[in-house]
């Protein structure tokens, strides 16, 4: 990395005519698991984040934005939340915030690379912020498509938090008919499944588009929403997909009565943020109306 005065520099190489520069003050650790490099790190303007594979997953400044609007919209539409499903999410955050909602009576996590769950633990506390020691989260560390078909549950809302299915990505196996039917089959009658669903700036939306147009196959609803994430340097793009519910026309009155019962402090999402959230701009919803390619 090229060197100042003061800092060493990470640079997140976006395509080959992007790359996003950040100022580290610090490396906790840089190594390889078995499954992807993984480095912990702390930025000069967004804190400690975690970085998988050269790309920035999360970032104390502002994770909470990311994974609120990940967990909250899907939970605060559904009827039934005893059981949640998340898949991914080695951080914990996202288990964190599931856990916050009262309803729930069990979270399994399911995370195939133990190390970065071991990372975090050590390096990154705060994100978890004791979610892995509470009695309802129930973490596995193995493969979820080994778990999808093994699995005998239900669950009212599952929540992917992997990685973007690209060619070279652990998570590509999993975005394709089998594991779709999979999940639709662990999902109990009203559920959700939302999922991260990449970037939705107007120069990198067609990764996003391409995934909702697959997801448009098996589900009635198939919501876009998107939050920008400076950490990201993008605006990120979630799916949320059910054929009873429409996160798009939840009424704020249900998003106010969810989010006051929420345990813990909200940074981010309550009924006007779920209003923005849904407020597509115009050229990301005439590229989600195209036809064009599905995985």
């Amino acid at each position: 990395m090229p060197k100042t005065e003061r800092w060493q520099w990470y640079v997140e190489e976006f395509s080959p005519t992007e790359a996003h520069h950040h100022a580290i003050d610090e490396v906790y650790f840089a190594g390889r698991t078995k499954f992807q490099d993984v480095a912990v790190i702390r930025s000069a303007s967004f804190g400690k984040m975690l970085v998988i594979d050269g790309d920035t997953q999360s970032s104390e400044r502002d994770e909470r934005i990311y994974h609120e609007s990940l967990v909250h919209p899907a939970l605060a539409a559904i009827d039934h939340r005893r059981e949640v499903l998340i898949l991914g999410g080695g951080e914990g955050a996202t288990l964190r915030e599931v856990l916050r909602c009262p309803d729930v009576a069990r979270c399994t996590m399911v995370d195939i690379d133990g190390d970065v769950v071991t990372l975090s633990k050590r390096y990154l506390p705060e994100w978890s912020a004791g979610a892995f020691d509470d009695p309802r989260a129930r973490v596995q560390i193995g493969d979820a498509l080994v778990f999808l078909k093994e699995d005998g549950g239900t669950y009212g809302a599952i929540v992917s938090d992997l990685t973007e299915p690209l060619p070279d990505s652990p998570s590509h196996p999993l975005f394709c008919d089998a594991v779709f039917t999979d999940i639709k089959r662990r999902l109990a009658p009203g559920g959700v499944y939302v999922l991260q669903a990449s970037t939705a700036g107007v120069h990198n939306m067609t990764l996003h588009a391409k995934m909702a147009r697959t997801l448009r196959r098996y589900y009635r609803f198939v919501r876009s929403f998107y939050a920008h994430v400076p950490a990201f340097d993008n605006d990120w793009a979630f799916l949320a997909c059910s054929d009873a519910v429409d996160l798009a026309a939840v009424q704020p009155s249900r998003i106010d009565d969810y989010v006051a019962r929420l345990r813990g402090t909200s940074f981010f999402y309550d009924a006007e943020t779920h209003r923005r959230l849904f407020s597509l701009p115009l050229y990301l919803r005439h590229e989600l109306a195209k036809e064009g390619d599905v995985f």
